[in-house]
This record gives C-alpha cells, sequence and structure tokens, in this order.
C-alpha cells in the first residue's frame, strides 16, 4: 500500500467518522436523525475533504514540509484561520440551502461555535499531518544514515583483508630463505586464517570465539616468524564468548601490536591480550612491549588504530571506549571495551 492510498483512506475515514459523530450528537438530543441532517453531514464531509486535500497541495508546492519551525508556524495559523472562515462560510450558505435557520438570540454563538470548531478540526489535520512527515523524514534520514555506516564499515573491513595479507606474505616471504619448513608451515597457518576472515565479510559482528580463533591462528604464524622472540600470554574470560565484536578488530589490534611494538625491539617482548567482563561490558586489553608515540606523525599509530577508532564509532557511537598509552617505560596498553547491547 502506498502513501497516496493511505492519505487518501485517512482523508475519507476521518472526516466519515466526524460526520457520524455529529449524527449521533443529533439523535441524543432530538431522537431521531432528519434527512437534511444527513445531507448536511455528507456535503460538509466532502467540503472537508476537499478543503484539506487544497491545503496539502498547497504545502507540498511551497515547500513547507522543508520548512524550519520559525519560518513554518506563522504560515500554519494563517492557514488554518482561513480555512476556518471558508468552512464558515460553506456551513452558512449549507445551512441557508437546506433551511436551517438560528435564532437570533443564537446567532453570535453558533457563529462563535462553528468558527472555532472549524479552528480546532483544521489545527488538528495539520498537527497531524506534519507530525507524520516529519517521523517519516526522521526515518528517512536514519536510514540513509544506517546505509551510510554499512557502506563505511564494508570499506573498512575491505581494508582489512588486503593489509593483513600482505603483511602475513612479507612474513612468508622473510622465512623461505632461511628456513623453508617453516615457511610452508606459514602458509598453511595463512591459508586457516583467510579460510576464517572470508567469512566474515558480510559480517557488522562476529562472535568472540570467531575472533579468537583468527587472534590465534595469527599468533601461531608471527610465532614461527619471531620464534623466541615473541612471547604470548592469552587470559580469556569465560563469558567472553557471549559477546560480539567486529570482525578482524582484535586481531588488527594484536597485529599492530607486534608490528610496530615487539619487531621494533632487538630481543624482542611480551604480548598478552587480556579480556574481562566488567557491569555486563566487555573489556579487551592487549598489552605488548614497545613504546607508543603518538606525535611523530601518527606513524606509530598504525594502520589497525585508526581502523579500530572508526569502526567502533560507527557501530556504537560514543557507547563503546577505546585508549591507548604507555603502561611504564617497557609497555603499551590498548584497551577497548564494547557495551553491553552486543550480547548474543
Amino acid at each position: 500500500m502506498n502513501k497516496t492510498t493511505i492519505y487518501w483512506i485517512c482523508q475519507i475515514v476521518g472526516w466519515s467518522l466526524y460526520a457520524l459523530f455529529n449524527l449521533l450528537l443529533f439523535a441524543l438530543a432530538d431522537g431521531n436523525i432528519a434527512d437534511f441532517q444527513i445531507l448536511g453531514q455528507v456535503l460538509l464531509t466532502l467540503y472537508f475533504i476537499f478543503s484539506t486535500h487544497v491545503y496539502r497541495n498547497l504545502i507540498i508546492k511551497w515547500g513547507w514540509l522543508r520548512m524550519l519551525s520559525p519560518r513554518l508556524i506563522p504560515r500554519i495559523i494563517l492557514s488554518i484561520v482561513i480555512l476556518s472562515l471558508s468552512g464558515f462560510v460553506f456551513e452558512l450558505i449549507l445551512n441557508f440551502s437546506l433551511g436551517i435557520t438560528v435564532r437570533p438570540s443564537d446567532l453570535l454563538g453558533w457563529i462563535v461555535s462553528q468558527f472555532f470548531g472549524n479552528l480546532f478540526l483544521y489545527f488538528l489535520w495539520s498537527l497531524v499531518y506534519f507530525f507524520y512527515h516529519y517521523f517519516e523524514n526522521y526515518r528517512d534520514t536514519l536510514k540513509y544514515q544506517a546505509r551510510m555506516n554499512e557502506i563505511q564499515l564494508n570499506k573498512l573491513k575491505s581494508q582489512l583483508n588486503p593489509h593483513f595479507i600482505f603483511n602475513g606474505l612479507n612474513s612468508i616471504r622473510a622465512l623461505i630463505d632461511e628456513n623453508p619448513k617453516k615457511a610452508k608451515m606459514a602458509v598453511t597457518q595463512l591459508s586457516n586464517i583467510l579460510r576464517n576472515s572470508l567469512g566474515m565479510n558480510e559480517k557488522k559482528l562476529v562472535n568472540f570465539e570467531e575472533e579468537l580463533r583468527t587472534v590465534r591462528d595469527y599468533l601461531d604464524l608471527e610465532n614461527v616468524r619471531y620464534e623466541e622472540r615473541l612471547q604470548t600470554i592469552l587470559d580469556i574470560h569465560p563469558d567472553s564468548h557471549r559477546f560480539s565484536v567486529p570482525p578482524l578488530m582484535v586481531q588488527t589490534l594484536v597485529e599492530n601490536g607486534i608490528k610496530h611494538g615487539i619487531s621494533t625491539l632487538m630481543e624482542g617482548g611480551l604480548l598478552k591480550l587480556t579480556t574481562t567482563v566488567e557491569n555486563g561490558s566487555l573489556k579487551i586489553e592487549i598489552k605488548n612491549s614497545g613504546q607508543y608515540q603518538s606525535g611523530r606523525n601518527g606513524r606509530n599509530a598504525g594502520f589497525g588504530i585508526a581502523n579500530t577508532v572508526q569502526r567502533l564509532k560507527l557501530l556504537y557511537g560514543d557507547k563503546a571506549k577505546f585508549k591507548i598509552s604507555n603502561l611504564d617505560d617497557n609497555f603499551v596498553v590498548t584497551e577497548v571495551i564494547i557495551p553491553e547491547q552486543v550480547i548474543i
């Protein structure tokens, strides 16, 4: 059912119910309903449908639906007054045509009641019409924003796989001459990671357990490359699997810690991944050897941090938290807090 059909149904049903209400009042007051009263209400209903439809066309033609309130409100008030006056004139002519007269002593009261009655009806119609379009436009804006967010998220996710593949291939290339057997093992591990990551492309969020499997595969691959220079510890809270996270987010941050921290140290270092559940939210902490220096042209931040910040902003707004800082002279700590609504 399209909007035009809904509009006409509302117009006909709404004004018809108003006419039936008037006829019910006549029946209660007089004990019966005269033919001229039925005819009068039919003609009055047609007039209200006609006048409000003309009003609607002028609203659309003059672009009132796009106006701000300070400019719009005076125009609506003036329109309602004009419509009420025209409605009063129509009822006056209608009553004269049907032979309905008003006693002189009741004339002023009848004029006031008819005019302000029409004023209320047109005000109510305007209120319903403008509020409907306000919420309709608001919903369309939300849909548009959601679509743009989805496009941006897909763009960010599409950047991750090539970035990860190139880094993985560089690691394998370094092993080919030095240790062909380990290079062969690394190719197998890389293929496992890619198999997992390809299934995540269509998802905004994945279960933390899936993400953790990718992280484990990645660390296995890096352990082949760095050997004793890379020490890893995983301390995972048992309730972490109840949460969802952006795909490849944790893996990218782990990769960032190794590439921009541990790989720069001659003696290597430690990477520890810890998760805790606090106040219904998942806290992910990545601690790695090295130093974070954000001021050096932003290079020390790495690709993973910028990507993660953007994705968290798109998915959660201000509800998710991200922080990276130096714990001391030897370690960097990256913290991500996923809000409780992602519990599945």
